[in-house]
């Protein structure tokens, strides 16, 4: 639309959607609904909703950016369920939200939503490390309480992830002391013979201090 031109209602539906007249731009009121409509169900989180370009003009312009907003709204919330389903109920913890053809805040609103998705997956991927190494008799690995970003940069785990991590690193401390002691006394009691040998694991309680 030119600058400085004024739009008028009518209920006239000229070519295209609008004419000008002495600087003025005239919309028919029917194409003016439609916008007001598929506004209405943008607004209120329907994404599907498409605006028919037809013609030239401001009106077909107007239809055709709707849309275009409309696909990027739809790509997101589609991208978002996906990856909500694919992490949270599949266990793919590599799957991140696609870009697409977003740019500027749009790009900016999936790149956060990936890191959200990394410093969730980030802990629970360090506990599944640390597990599968105790299950397989390596009592030397430990749960990293820093969060590594892809830029390399990192910041202390806070909150629910350190006392998860805390407490799977006391755990796994307990157990090398345990094992520690455990062969220690074998050793003096079976190869030395010291029949007095007692294991002692400080800080112990419940079942691992019955054994």
């Amino acid at each position: 639309m030119e600058s400085g031109a004024a739009v008028r209602r009518t209920g006239t539906r000229p070519k295209g959607g609008r004419s000008r007249r002495n600087g003025t731009t005239e919309v028919d009121t029917a194409a003016l609904n439609r916008l007001l409509t598929a506004l209405v169900s943008m607004r209120d989180g329907n994404f599907r909703k498409r605006l028919t370009v037809s013609g030239d003009g401001v009106m077909a312009e107007i239809a055709a950016v709707y849309n275009e907003v409309a696909d990027r709204n739809l790509h997101l919330t589609g991208e978002l369920s996906r990856v909500r389903r694919m992490v949270g109920r599949e266990g793919k913890l590599s799957e991140r939200l696609e870009t697409g053809a977003c740019e500027g805040s749009w790009a900016a609103a999936i790149d956060a939503s990936n890191q959200l998705v990394d410093d969730l997956a980030r802990p629970v991927s360090e506990v599944g490390r640390v597990l599968s190494a105790v299950a397989e008799g390596d009592l030397d690995q430990r749960m990293d309480l820093r969060t590594q970003a892809a830029d390399g940069a990192g910041h202390p785990l806070r909150g629910e992830f350190l006392k998860v991590g805390r407490t799977v690193n006391n755990l796994v401390d307990q157990l090398s002391a345990f094992t520690d002691e455990v062969t220690r006394v074998a050793r003096e009691v079976g190869t030395e013979g010291e029949l007095g040998g007692q294991a002692k694991v400080p800080g112990v309680a419940g079942v691992w201090k019955d054994l």
